[in-house]
């Protein structure tokens, strides 16, 4: 253990190997900062991370192409001038291992390691209505008892899809969010990739020009846009970091946290300056034709209609073979209703003799076998090689593979098994002292740039504890109440958008049986932040708090 704490025992028959005033579960962006922030106030802090290295899904995607979709000058951390200015980005979207170093940067900088146990997997939480604390019981044996338990496991950190018979296939057989840290051959191989969203578009492109043959297994065709990823010298990275401070204002209020924000309104300009606008956005080679262009698109279906026909334009003109456009062409749905990727030459991949698709979606996947991959026509596809690009079981995943319990013994997974419900994505009705990031009916659960919104969520729970301590309450939940409110808000909001009406992972239409709800707050980044600020100034609102005298004489909130 990391802490040697006087061994106790926790109220129900544990076993208690350390005691934390708080525990937080990951180190990734949103965990490292959460540990940096808590242990800054005094608190007693440690942070739990299943992997060997600091991370999270940085240290996790090192697939074939992995890299940001984000500009790096903003995704980062913005607390800090000195931290920001003293770390500089070789390229504007740089792939896994230079990100991979940045994170370990971080931790170095400001001395993270020595409160961080790796290679440790969390199995269970339960919050002990005795002592009003919670026991967190590890893979290794150790019972560790924290008052406060802080969850930054990632919002896309579950993999989710296996077929029947993997276990048998006499190839290699991946996830791209397990990808092995040693290389993998693929030179000369019989390849097959089932997935093409953003993740599968990534391994795709780059790996088409290695293998022997490539086998591309698509069900859904996405809309893409195209990466231009300069390199960075020394004058960009100055202009860069010259705008920190205006980051640091601009960033947060924005409606996804990124630098750039709906300028126009679809209404007010002609067809001709409304092209012009989509032009532009198109040849910045970022995310500004989803996230900056014109906010209709979320919520007009004539406005999506022509966005996306003017991205289908765009696909057909590298495309230009009418097969692989009926088969790399969305039309069943709109432009910005899915995760939008941005991809390097992923189009052109699909031109090369070597590469082969394999529509899934009539003739689905059946099995894997020994020898490859068996569809529903009975088809086996011989392979050396497996990579599932099959997505996450987004938001809640990565919580409910852990046995959380609340007040009454109750289970969040079967609690989300019913219905996905949180208090503004920070806490949980039930669930008292337990603070969650990256999960549902918050911004950061997928509309959002993961930096600028997992600050925010880390700087409001050390906001959320100070307050606690400076009143001697040791005990907060939101209440039913405050939770319905907030449910049925996010609801409102995310019901009027196209969305809503789109399957797709933003919705958990991927795994079976999930609950159907818009994972993310679609209200926006500015609008939340204000909306938690308005929470916090009100000491709280909506959120019950207990000193430990009538934590004692109340269970129930």
């Amino acid at each position: 253990m990391a802490e040697d704490a006087t061994k106790s025992n926790g109220g129900n028959g544990a076993h208690v190997t350390a005691r934390f005033d708080a525990v937080v579960i990951g180190a990734g962006v949103a965990g490292l900062y959460a540990l940096y922030r808590l242990r800054e106030q005094g608190l007693k802090v440690m942070a739990i991370d299943a992997a060997p290295g600091v991370g999270g899904t940085w240290y996790w995607n090192r697939y074939p192409g992995a890299r940001f979709d984000s500009e790096a000058y903003i995704y980062q951390y913005l607390f800090s001038e000195e931290l920001y200015k003293g770390w500089s980005w070789s390229e504007k979207f740089p792939g896994q291992p230079e990100i991979e170093r940045w994170l370990n940067y971080v931790a170095d900088r400001l001395d993270l390691r020595k409160d961080i146990q790796f290679s440790t997997t969390v199995n269970s939480a339960h919050f002990n209505e005795a002592t009003h604390r919670w026991l967190v019981t590890t893979e290794k044996g150790d019972v560790i008892d924290t008052q406060f338990l802080v969850t930054c496991c990632g919002m896309l950190s579950a993999p989710h899809v296996s077929f029947p018979g993997q276990e048998t296939f006499k190839g290699q057989l991946f996830h791209t969010a397990r990808w092995p840290k040693q290389p993998v051959d693929l030179a000369g191989k019989r390849v097959g990739v089932i997935g093409n969203g953003a993740t599968g578009i990534q391994v795709i492109q780059t790996i088409a020009g290695e293998v022997g043959h490539l086998k591309v297994f698509i069900r859904t065709p996405q809309y893409i846009i195209p990466m231009k990823n300069p390199k960075y010298g020394a004058a960009d990275v100055e202009a860069y970091k010259s705008k920190f401070t205006s980051f640091t204002e601009r960033l947060p209020h924005t409606f996804t946290g990124f630098e750039y924000d709906f300028e126009h309104t679809w209404a007010g300009l002609t067809p001709e300056r409304r092209r012009e606008v989509l032009q532009a956005c198109w040849d910045d080679g970022s995310l500004k034709l989803w996230i900056s262009s014109f906010a209709e698109l979320f919520f007009d279906p004539e406005v999506n209609a022509e966005i996306s026909e003017f991205v289908r334009e765009k696909m057909r003109e590298r495309l230009k073979d009418s097969k692989l456009c009926e088969a790399l062409i969305p039309t069943d749905y709109g432009f910005g209703t899915h995760r939008v990727p941005l991809e390097q030459k992923f189009l052109e991949a699909f031109h090369r003799p070597n590469v082969e698709i394999v529509g899934v979606k009539s003739n689905p996947i059946e099995r894997v076998t020994p020898a490859g991959i068996q569809t529903a026509d009975g088809t086996i596809h011989e392979l050396d090689i497996i990579i599932l690009a099959t997505g996450f079981d987004a938001g809640t995943g990565a919580l409910t593979r852990i046995d959380i319990r609340g007040r009454g013994g109750r289970s969040l997974k079967e609690d989300w098994s019913r219905d996905i419900r949180t208090t503004m994505g920070l806490q949980v009705h039930g669930y008292p002292n337990l603070f969650t990031t990256a999960v549902p009916l918050a911004p950061s659960a997928a509309l959002c740039n993961m930096t600028t919104c997992l600050q925010q969520q880390v700087e409001w729970i050390d906001g959320c504890i100070r307050y606690m301590r400076s009143k001697s309450l040791d005990v907060v939940e939101p209440t039913k109440d405050a939770e319905d409110s907030w449910v049925a808000h996010h609801d409102e909001i995310a019901n009027a958008t196209l969305i809503a009406k789109t399957n797709s992972w933003y919705l958990g239409s991927n795994v079976e049986g999930k609950p159907r709800r818009v994972l993310s707050y679609c209200g926006g980044v500015g609008s939340y932040r204000q909306k938690c600020d308005e929470v916090a100034a009100n000491g709280y609102q909506g959120f019950a708090m207990q000193s430990p005298r009538e934590a004692a004489t109340e269970n129930v909130i």
